[in-house]
């Protein structure tokens, strides 16, 4: 699953003016709905997550998951190229 946020994203003016960031919970937003477009239920949350790195707005991402638990737990990371950006797992009912 490949996600870009667009320069122009409603989420990023005041998120480090001159210097944007995506804010991690608009990463998050993106593996709940790449694992709602994998028929997964409802999310329940995420129980662990880690940010390691930054994502700039245009950058391309990956979201890979590996099912945990009866397709209920999802472990996941969230890379731009070779570097992760992003891990954790996810919860769904």
């Amino acid at each position: 699953d490949r996600f870009r946020v667009a320069p122009d994203h409603p989420a990023l003016p005041g998120h480090f003016p001159g210097n944007p960031l995506v804010p991690g919970v608009l990463v998050l937003d993106r593996v709940a709905a790449a694992l709602r477009a994998r028929g997964a239920a409802a999310l329940a949350g995420f129980s662990q997550g880690k940010f390691t790195a930054t994502l700039r707005p245009g950058e391309d991402a990956l979201i890979e998951f590996n099912a945990i638990e009866l397709d209920t737990r999802w472990r996941f990371r969230v890379l731009r190229g070779d570097v992760v950006i992003a891990s954790g797992e996810a919860q769904t009912q």
